[in-house]
């Protein structure tokens, strides 16, 4: 008994000792998803700028494939040690729900931080026949099934089966392993349509590359303040919701959870990452809400909002 209880106080010290000393090497941070996407960029960004507080690289690992739960099943099953965390966002630690996991997105996982809450934008390909959302609702209903709508992850899915029952309507869903290589068919003008964040998006428009149909969120972005919402646009009630948070797996110390927030928060104030983030379209999260308990209440909400939504519409990828 004597050495059980040696053995299990070692142990506990041992874990402490460890978390205080947190980092001595560099931390991984997966991207759920395949370089060229707004994920990959705002990681990247966050990455360089919590290299100085933390003392030691963030190196970022792409890991995409099944709509980003791949990788966030490896963080899952990673060790609680704060070496290996994800950028998480609403694809893949809410809607995710639609494809068979493995993992428990309630309780498998440590939040970190919200770092901002992105508008989602529904896009056309240039030369696409509509430049709003009435225009668009009128091809499809012109042509059942003739619209092609790219499904490169939980938001999109959700948003084109959403969009379909809305409006009595039906688009042909066209797979793809991420919004990088999804951009690049839509700038071929392989596909009509996306749904996808404001990072990828914003260059491509200001080049007249494409088409920005509708922000899909309930109000104007402070950021991108010019362009209209669904419920201006043509199809009331249309949301896509969109953001960005660091998660670790279950059962993180106390002490690594503070140093990463630490970090993470010293890098959304850093000046140039500000910019950049505005540039890119998103909205950096209230200083509340970077806190691992704003995560923690931010992601209940979005669970408690979209799984009864995302059940209702039956909708699954097996």
């Amino acid at each position: 008994m004597i050495k059980l209880l040696a053995a299990v106080a070692l142990a506990v010290f041992t874990s402490v000792a460890s978390a205080q000393g947190f980092p001595t090497r560099p931390v991984t941070l997966i991207v759920p998803f395949p370089p060229g996407g707004s994920t990959d960029t705002a990681a990247r960004l966050l990455a360089e700028a919590m290299r100085a507080p933390l003392g030691q690289p963030v190196i970022i690992e792409n890991v995409g494939g099944a709509g980003g739960s791949i990788a966030v099943g490896r963080v899952a099953r990673s060790a609680p040690d704060g070496y290996t965390i994800d950028i998480g966002q609403w694809d893949t630690h809410v809607g995710s729900i639609i494809y068979p996991l493995n993992y428990d997105l309630q309780k498998d996982f440590t939040p970190i931080g919200l770092l901002s809450v992105n508008p989602q934008l529904m896009i056309a390909r240039k030369g696409f026949p509509a430049d709003d959302l009435r225009g668009l609702l009128a091809q499809m209903k012109a042509r059942p099934g003739g619209v092609t709508f790219v499904d490169q992850n939980a938001a999109a899915r959700v948003t084109g089966v959403l969009m379909q029952q809305a409006t009595g309507t039906t688009v042909t869903f066209v797979p793809f392993r991420g919004a990088g290589p999804a951009m690049t068919a839509m700038l071929g003008g392989q596909v009509d349509l996306m749904v996808v964040q404001a990072a990828v998006t914003l260059p491509q428009a200001r080049a007249g590359n494409v088409k920005i149909l509708a922000n899909l969120s309930p109000a104007r972005s402070a950021v991108i303040p010019n362009i209209p919402t669904s419920e201006e646009s043509g199809i009331p009630g249309l949301y896509a919701s969109g953001w960005f948070g660091l998660f670790g797996p279950r059962g993180l110390p106390r002490e690594t959870v503070a140093k990463l927030n630490d970090a993470m928060v010293k890098g959304l104030a850093d000046a140039k990452v500000r910019e950049r983030f505005t540039d890119l379209g998103l909205d950096i999260a209230s200083r509340e809400q970077q806190s691992p308990e704003g995560l923690a209440a931010f992601h209940k909400a979005e669970v408690d909002k979209w799984w009864p939504i995302i059940r209702a519409a039956n909708i699954k990828v097996e």
